[in-house]
């Protein structure tokens, strides 16, 4: 680097020196002048050696003020605190104590940051009670549970913080550090050189700002902007960093944020202009690995606009990528919040969506990064033990867990941000503005961030499960321990396994996760244990005891074995669950309950009487009807597959079979031509048919056997009804003429009854369900308001139809339909995002809508951007919160369409 700033420090020096004669001596105007221009400069650090150099002069209370706001704004919270205690100590020249109690605000900040929890404690409560600031008294008292937080807390056990060495880190500040994926490269964004200037603005939770400090420009250069470097690790730590080419770090652009995708292919970044050191805009880009250059990076879709967007990186929610980043949109919680945008595919992503009040607070939000289902960000909002400290919550796939501070190590009583860890959770970075040994500022012992090297003690758990016998309390042999992972609604079987010659089962464990074991055995009933390794801080040996109670189990259901359900019947010709029938799905209900992974699959068949379409289509319908009764008791709907085979698998008799029928043998299929062989015994010849006219349910996946106990098995194969129970209407003889033909009816049979099915014909998914009536108000299944006891204070969207047939496209038409609305609820619906997708545009009527009032929301489907009939949806997510959840209202309606080429 050039001398020029020696010299230019030597002529300052110089002429410091001249000002020290008396005749050349600059006045106290001449001072507070220089300073001013410094500061229409936004040359924080030079304007605040004026303002020093004013005061020393003249002693001016005014000037305490600007120093302190100064040395707080750049982070030299020691300086801050004494300029602050002075400001506000009543002397007899003192006089404007009053007119400064607002900075009271700032001088509790600077004791806390220099960790004086209880002095800033003090000061807080005067602050609280001389102000008329609401939103400041707020974000006090939160800062006073931070100080409380602070006084007690200890460093987190496991974790060793350490400096990041001299080769990546310089006198001003480094930014957004992220590890490769095999940790042997570093990447992050820095300044050139050594030398003072504040670079960008930082605002505080209340919106006073702080900034970092920077290089200087050189004379004849304008390469003083951040870029995005890498560094390699070797066997003394870091070395020497390299720039990435201009690919990334496009000239005149300040380049960073930078984070890198789990499997390493995409680099998301940030470019950034500032308009004299405040930053004015912020995109994301994002760069492709390929052969191990970064290629030409390209503005990334959907998630920039008239906002700052910033700290990107990649994550997953419902099972689909997204893209987590920073942004200061407007109808967000506070300053700066955490959004997330789905990944559409071909580059584009979906609206941004607010990840609402549990994460995003009153204040400032930053830096996310996200790893196995637990979000890691940075926050001067939520209480902490200094400014910004870093914070953690777990997605349970539904909702976020309430942010939890990462604690004292992790946490400094200054800015700790860029928290990120590698694929196995053990080693991490992050860069932090934390005084201490190794630390390297240009300024302060606060003012500039340095990287830092995270290691986590490994931690391990494990699970040691015992079966014993619940009367006897002796050990049990012979059980099967099923361990599942609780993965939202879609639970996962990791290990089924049977111990015949002990009363154990053992297996290692993966942190954060939730688990549940099932224990069962011949005789016995199942028991159950529910346990997780969320937030472990140390290896865990999980040990839990499973008492089995002893009882006759008389059926065991294997994986793909049909069973069949022999009250479930349905009056002729019809597809309504009868009184008898809701008996045996309370059973499937309850099963599907105690095995929470198990998917089934809900077949219905009719005898081989009337047409073979109307059959299946029949079926069908009674399958679905069976379904559409277990997913209105909450059983999610893609854990049943409900199938119509009409006439097309006869049933094999059993020995159950054979058992009440003795003339058919087992083994004997009951097709037409079979049954046909009984006559002229017709009582012989309907029972057949009887048979084949059944429901059945196997498992698909989940676990590899059920056992179903003797009371159940009893209910299932002989339920008796309740002589109190609502009678079923008897059956209504009807003559298929009666009937409106089905398409194709070909009639090859005669006029036989038919039995029951369902229609094979494949058929667009069908989300909606029986609605539930609220009085006059009816809550649709599609709406995340669906359930609720408690609609007072709700908008309610009450739609003329949530499901539009447009029928036959042709591929390459346009196709539009309108969905009306009326709010019916007590409270207005205002909408925040309408999500669709790349097939298809809206337009949007008024986005507030009051009660009483209609709506509507216009869709547009271009079929040249599909290739087959299919089910959209349109989401709609609503600014009014639920409470119950912290989490948008959430509405859905749908199109279908059959494509025609």
């Amino acid at each position: 680097m050039k001398n020029n700033i020696l010299i230019a420090t030597l002529l300052l020096c110089g002429a410091y020196g001249a000002f020290g004669q008396p005749l050349n001596r600059p006045t106290y105007a001449m001072m507070v002048q220089t300073a001013e221009e410094q500061m229409e400069k936004k040359d924080y650090y030079r304007a605040l050696e004026w303002y020093e150099k004013a005061y020393d002069e003249s002693k001016d209370i005014e000037m305490v003020i600007k120093i302190a706001d100064l040395s707080y704004m750049l982070r030299d919270y020691n300086k801050s605190e004494k300029w602050y205690a002075r400001a506000l100590r009543p002397t007899k020249k003192n006089k404007k104590v009053d007119e400064y109690e607002e900075k009271r605000f700032e001088y509790a900040r600077s004791l806390k940051m220099n960790e004086k929890y209880d002095e800033a404690i003090e000061e807080f409560n005067k602050f609280i009670n001389s102000s008329k600031d609401p939103a400041r008294k707020e974000l006090a008292e939160l800062e006073k549970v931070g100080c409380e937080f602070g006084r007690v807390a200890k460093p987190v056990d496991g974790v060793t913080i350490t400096h990041g060495g001299k080769e990546i880190n310089g006198k001003n500040s480094e930014y957004s550090p992220f590890l490769s994926a095999d940790n042997k490269e570093i990447y992050f964004a820095a300044l050139v050189g050594d030398d003072v200037i504040v670079v960008a603005d930082k605002p505080d939770a209340d919106g006073k700002t702080k900034v970092d400090l920077g290089v200087k420009e050189e004379e004849g250069t304008s390469d003083y902007y951040s870029k995005i470097y890498k560094s390699t690790k070797g066997e003394k730590g870091w070395g020497k960093p390299e720039a990435l080419d201009e690919n990334v770090n496009r000239p005149e652009f300040f380049n960073v944020n930078n984070s890198i995708s789990p499997d390493g292919k995409r680099m998301f970044f940030n470019r950034e202009l500032l308009d004299g050191h405040i930053l004015k805009e912020s995109k994301i880009y994002v760069s492709e690995n390929n052969g191990g250059t970064w290629g030409a990076a390209n503005e990334v879709k959907g998630v920039n606009g008239d906002y700052i967007a910033k700290s990107p990186c990649v994550g997953e929610l419902f099972g689909k990528e997204v893209l987590f980043f920073v942004s200061d949109m407007e109808g967000g919680q506070g300053g700066y919040d955490i959004y997330y945008a789905t990944y559409k595919g071909n580059g584009q992503y979906g609206d941004p969506v607010n990840l609402g009040p549990k994460i995003n607070s009153i204040g400032n939000e930053e830096t996310p990064f996200y790893r196995d289902g637990v979000l890691y960000f940075s926050s001067d909002g939520h209480p902490g033990l200094g400014g910004y400290d870093v914070f953690m919550s777990t997605w349970n796939g539904t909702m976020w867990s309430k942010p939890t501070n990462m604690g004292k190590g992790y946490n400094s009583s200054v800015d700790d941000l860029y928290f990120m860890l590698d694929k196995e959770g053990y080693t991490g970075v992050l860069a932090s503005n934390r005084p201490g040994e190794g630390s390297r500022s240009v300024h302060s012992k606060t003012c500039c961030n340095d990287i830092y090297n995270v290691l986590l003690k490994k931690i391990e758990a494990d699970i040691l499960a015992t079966a014993y016998d619940l009367e006897t309390k002796e050990p049990l042999t012979g059980v099967t321990f099923e361990l599942i992972e609780m993965q939202g609604e879609t639970p996962k079987t990791i290990e089924t396994k049977t111990n015949s010659g002990a009363n154990n089962y053992d297996a290692v464990l993966e942190l954060d996760r939730s688990y549940m074991i099932i224990a069962s055995a011949e005789n016995y009933e199942n028991d159950t244990v529910r346990f997780n390794t969320i937030g472990l801080f140390d290896s865990k040996n999980y040990k839990e005891r499973l008492d089995l109670k002893p009882g006759r189990i008389v059926k065991k259901i294997v994986r793909n074995e049909p069973f069949v359900l022999e009250n479930i019947l349905y009056d002729f010709d019809d597809d309504k669950i009868t009184v008898p029938a809701e008996g045996d799905l309370q059973v499937i209900y309850d099963l599907m309950n105690k095995y929470p992974d198990m998917v089934i699959e809900l077949s219905s068949h009719t005898d081989a009487r009337g047409d073979e379409a109307y059959n299946r289509n029949l079926s069908q319908r009674r399958a679905e009807s069976a379904r559409r009764w277990l997913t209105s008791k909450g059983i999610v709907r893609n854990r049943i597959e409900a199938k119509g085979y009409g006439e097309s698998q006869p049933k094999t008799v059993d020995a159950k079979s054979n058992a009440k029928y003795p003339y058919l043998k087992v083994g004997d299929v009951l097709t037409e031509e079979y049954i046909n062989t009984l006559l002229p015994d017709s009582v012989k010849f309907e029972a057949a048919h009887q048979l084949n006219r059944r429901t059945e349910f196997k498992i698909l996946s989940g676990p590899t056997s059920i056992t179903i106990e003797e009371e159940q098995l009893i209910q299932i194969g002989n339920r008796k009804v309740d002589p109190n129970a609502p009678k079923a209407e008897p059956k209504k003889e009807e003559k298929p003429a009666q009937r409106r033909p089905a398409p194709n009816r070909n009639n090859r049979r005669g006029n036989a009854p038919s039995g029951g099915g369902d229609s094979l014909k494949p058929a667009p998914i069908k989300l909606n369900v029986e609605p539930i009536k609220k009085d006059s108000i009816i809550i649709d299944k599609l709406s995340s308001l669906y359930g609720k006891k408690d609609l007072k204070g709700f908008p309610i969207m009450q739609f003329d139809t949530r499901m539009y047939d447009m029928g036959e496209v042709k591929k390459g038409d346009l196709k539009e339909y309108t969905f009306h609305f009326t709010n019916v609820g007590d409270v207005p619906a205002d909408i925040d995002i309408v999500s669709v997708c790349e097939c298809t545009s809206y337009e949007l009527g008024p986005s507030l809508v009051k009660p009483g009032e209609k709506g509507w929301i216009k869709v547009i489907f271009d079929s040249g951007k599909k290739d087959e009939s299919d089910t959209s949806d349109v989401d709609i997510y609503l600014k009014n919160i639920d409470p119950e959840i912290d989490a948008p209202i959430f509405e859905r309606v749908q199109f279908k369409y059959d494509l025609i080429q």
